[in-house]
């Protein structure tokens, strides 16, 4: 049987990594190695390879790299998104019949109540905005026989994982001391595990889904907890000043529509904080 032949952008990345080494066996990546930013790279890659999807993860993402460089994240986060719908736009003879664009939680604000796909697109960081502006080129312009899926991606972490992201960051902290004392993080967040996330896009895949979707375990994690599962594993202490209250700053999924399809996650917050 001729497995499918999925295009696949940002390969190298942490998500882009697990994905395929947990389904080559099942699938064919065609990896785009060019310029995302060069719209003659991209042209050619979607011209010249017979793609059947097209995973687009390519993109500056760690919150404070976007920040540093704002006019570059968007160059390379939009105008790269730009171009692979340009692309699939022009070639038209191109059967490539799904389109996955990695989204992420920080196109919305942050809320004390979980969010679904209707909450209003407030960005909770430069980060976000350059995924919202990416959205709406997609929602706008993409030909209507492709059908595009945006995955609205929640926190998730690898031992891969550089040491600018939560979890890598503190388990580098109780490597290095015996204990730490830290300002109270009375905020939540809502990790899936990555595992469950590659299995997710896939499953969507399968699912022809169309649309955006949340996806997410719709599982609220106080940041105070994860600090304190952390020392425990390292046998280590932590001190919080209960002087300040993050609580409004918080990202929580409704994933009312991914339990619709028929997804189920499995792994929970100690086996993704173990990776």
């Amino acid at each position: 049987m001729h497995k499918l032949n999925i295009g696949i952008t940002g390969s190298t990345g942490i998500l882009g990594k697990k994905l395929i080494l947990l389904n080559k066996k099942k699938y064919k990546f065609i990896k785009f190695k060019g310029d995302i930013t060069s719209k003659k790279d991209v042209f050619n890659w979607i011209q010249g390879k017979n793609l059947n999807c097209l995973f687009h993860f390519a993109a500056i993402v760690p919150t404070f790299k976007v920040k540093n460089n704002y006019k570059y994240a968007l160059k390379v986060n939009y105008n790269g998104t730009k171009n692979i719908v340009d692309a699939l736009n022009n070639f038209k003879q191109k059967k490539i019949k799904w389109f996955f664009f990695s989204s992420s939680s920080h196109v919305y604000g942050y809320s004390k109540k979980k969010i679904n796909e209707n909450s209003k697109l407030l960005g909770s960081s430069l980060y976000g905005k350059t995924k919202i502006k990416s959205e709406k080129y997609i929602l706008n312009n993409l030909r209507p026989n492709i059908k595009y899926c945006i995955g609205r991606i929640f926190s998730f972490t690898d031992s891969n994982q550089p040491e600018s992201f939560f979890i890598p960051k503190y388990k580098k902290f109780f490597l290095e001391n015996n204990y730490i004392k830290i300002d109270n993080l009375n905020q939540y967040r809502d990790f899936i595990h990555i595992n469950d996330l590659s299995k997710c896009i896939f499953f969507l895949m399968e699912k022809n889904y169309r649309g955006v979707i949340n996806i997410a375990s719709g599982k609220k994690i106080r940041l105070n907890k994860i600090i304190k599962i952390i020392a425990k594993i390292y046998n280590k202490k932590v001190f919080f000043n209960r002087n300040k209250d993050f609580s409004a700053q918080s990202l929580i999924a409704d994933i009312t529509k991914l339990k619709k399809i028929g997804f189920k996650n499995k792994f929970d917050i100690h086996k993704i904080i173990n990776l």
